[in-house]
């Protein structure tokens, strides 16, 4: 899994902007998973950067272990 995270707002029509640069590293047709969050303030960015910072030291490699999640176990 891949994350990426980016400031934006509710369009009028109800529609969410996708700045360019974060859209073009998503592969067209991925399946998405989209979390809101609204009534944050300035104040609210130390715990945001701290979660960036965190997400950062995620490795591809790492990506066995969630396979390892939904396999059966074996028998």
């Amino acid at each position: 899994m891949k994350t990426v995270d980016f400031n934006g707002e509710l369009t009028p029509s109800g529609e969410i902007f996708v700045p360019p640069e974060i859209a073009a590293q998503v592969p067209r047709g991925e399946r998405l998973k989209v979390t809101l969050h609204w009534g944050f303030s300035e104040d609210d960015a130390w715990p945001e950067a701290g979660r960036r910072q965190f997400a950062s030291a995620y490795a591809e490699e790492d990506s066995v272990y969630e396979s390892l999640m939904h396999e059966p176990p074996a028998r």
